[in-house]
């Protein structure tokens, strides 16, 4: 499993997955499944989407 999301490109999935996870707590809904996923992703630097479709957002320098 290769890295393939930039530093930008990880912030922002944290940030959103947190507004997502805590959305969907608030309202009591399953979106905050889809919040934990979002912050997953960011987590572990590596998106399976991106992987699919062989997309990368990571720099020469965050190698």
């Amino acid at each position: 499993m290769e890295n393939n999301m930039g530093d930008t490109d990880r912030a922002i999935r944290a940030i959103v997955g947190f507004i997502v996870m805590g959305a969907g707590f608030y309202f009591h809904s399953w979106w905050g499944v889809a919040g934990i996923y979002i912050l997953a992703t960011s987590m572990f630097n590596w998106c399976p989407p991106y992987a699919l479709f062989g997309l990368n957002t990571r720099t020469l320098e965050n190698s």
